[in-house]
């Protein structure tokens, strides 16, 4: 390549093929050819929807006005058309990302779709099981239970969605609203309807006369694992989620911005439309512009363990389903408890409430206590936990394959069509070679300081944010369940 080396005349010289004939217009103005054009420019500026035609000059001019494509030959470009690059290779890159992350995107916004489907189908399910306990065994009450078994299956549902509550709470409102109904309608079968007063003073002193002894903290105990793990694993959904949004709209800086359009679009200056970047030399201005996002990479890893920690929560002993439904039978546990302990009750709630004012006695059929202990979970054919297991083991077994999202995002920002890996010549950023030559540092911020195409000054702080964020999922989610 002695001699004369402007891009024209480099090119003039290669058999490139339709290469040559892309860079033919401008070659001609360069090289003194009659009728130089900017043609090729124009349709390329047009195709990609760069912007106006109007910024496209017709032919080649000396512009000593450009910040980024500075070459000494001749061009095709204005200060203007570098601002329209500019614009969008920020757009182009967003695309690309949103189209390398629409699968795995749309895999968990599926996913949340169905398990919160699959939920509620559960929940329901499980709610009518609890109130066919009231309306087969405690007829007398199953009226005004309906509304205590409600809310409780609720209050559950907040909870899966995040609501900040604890299993506890939930439990122990639910039943502080089941004593009032016990005592006067099982131990008590008699009693006259009880005065707002009188119920209030028995859902306040619940805690403390424990009529339900411990099958109350025992149906916690059963309960809270289990709606831990998938509450968590819901939250975990959306965290996703808001990690490949922000993936998808990360802020370009200024030098980035710049270091592509170098890339990309002066090539077009030159009127070399189809020529494409060297891989390396794509590779390092991807891994300086996405410096920050790769810094994701560590947590995002432990993201998916956390993923595959709670998806082994969720099963076995912690089955979900299996809790659930076992709510019917704490709930019959706990009246049993209260009706054997019947009288011990009624002396420690005179002291404590007084006795309510006597009417007439209503007897009721439900005045003794059950014989048989209902444990028995009638034998339903019931397609939840096949479905929500099926989903959890496919939903894992996809994420596991998206470990390495940020190590390779910037070696698939650069695969396909953008680079040159089949051809004998590439664009370096100065001129079209057989090949790149200087140093391809590797991802990460730190690997930056010796990155050749541009600088990068520092961390995103949004990204930071969304890195501690993860970070902190991870280890509360890991740290909580060890403790419950």
């Amino acid at each position: 390549m002695a001699g004369d080396r402007s891009p024209g005349v480099f090119l003039c010289r290669r058999r490139f093929g339709l290469l040559l004939l892309a860079a033919a217009g401008l070659c001609g103005g360069v090289s003194g050819v009659k009728n130089p054009s900017c043609h090729e420019v124009r349709t390329a500026f047009q195709i990609r929807q760069i912007g106006p035609l109007k910024l496209v000059p017709d032919v080649p001019t000396a512009d000593s006005n450009l910040q980024i494509c500075q070459h000494k030959v001749q061009t095709c470009c204005t200060r203007k058309m570098e601002e329209s690059y500019q614009a969008a290779v920020r757009r182009e890159r967003m695309e690309n990302i949103q189209t390398l992350n629409f699968e795995l995107k749309y895999m968990i916004v599926g996913h949340i779709t169905a398990f919160q489907a699959a939920f509620e189908s559960l929940l329901r399910f499980a709610e009518n099981h609890t109130t066919s306990l009231f309306e087969t065994v405690y007829r007398s009450m199953s009226k005004e239970a309906a509304e205590p078994v409600k809310e409780l299956f609720t209050d559950i549902s907040l909870y899966l969605l995040g609501a900040q509550t604890t299993v506890e709470s939930v439990l122990f409102r639910f039943f502080d609203s089941l004593f009032p109904l016990v005592y006067s309608r099982l131990i008590n079968p008699g009693m006259a309807s009880l005065s707002e007063e009188y119920t209030e003073c028995l859902r306040l002193t619940r805690q403390d006369i424990n009529p339900f002894g411990l099958c109350s903290k025992e149906a916690v105990t059963k309960l809270e694992k289990s709606l831990w793990a998938s509450r968590t694993f819901n939250q975990a959904l959306g965290i996703g989620i808001e990690v490949l949004n922000a993936t998808e709209h990360a802020t370009l800086t200024k030098e980035c911005s710049r270091a592509l359009v170098k890339m990309q679009y002066c090539p077009h200056c030159q009127g070399l439309t189809l020529i494409r970047p060297c891989e390396g030399y794509c590779l390092n201005v991807m891994r300086g512009c996405f410096a920050s996002i790769s810094e994701l990479d560590s947590q995002w890893r432990e993201y998916i363990y956390t993923l595959e920690y709670l998806t082994n929560e969720m099963a076995g002993s912690h089955d979900l389903e299996a809790a659930l439904l076992g709510i019917r039978n704490s709930i019959n546990d706990a009246i049993l408890h209260a009706q054997l302990n019947g009288p011990h009750l009624s002396a420690t709630v005179d002291k404590v409430c007084g006795q309510p004012e006597e009417k007439e006695v209503r007897p009721l059929p439900d005045n003794i206590v059950q014989a048989k202990e209902v444990t028995e979970t009638q034998a339903l054919t019931m397609t939840h936990s096949n479905t929500l297991s099926s989903k959890r083991r496919e939903f894992i077994n996809y994420m596991k394959r998206s470990r390495t999202l940020y190590a390779s995002l910037t070696e698939r920002l650069c695969d396909g069509d953008l680079v040159m890996k089949d051809s004998s010549t590439c664009w370096n950023g100065e001129d079209v070679v057989e090949s790149y030559t200087s140093r391809v540092v590797t991802n990460g911020m730190k690997a930056q300081i010796n990155n050749p195409e541009l600088k990068v000054r520092g961390m995103d702080p949004h990204v930071s944010n969304l890195i501690a964020k993860l970070q902190q999922f991870n280890q509360v989610s890991t740290q909580v369940s060890h403790s419950t």
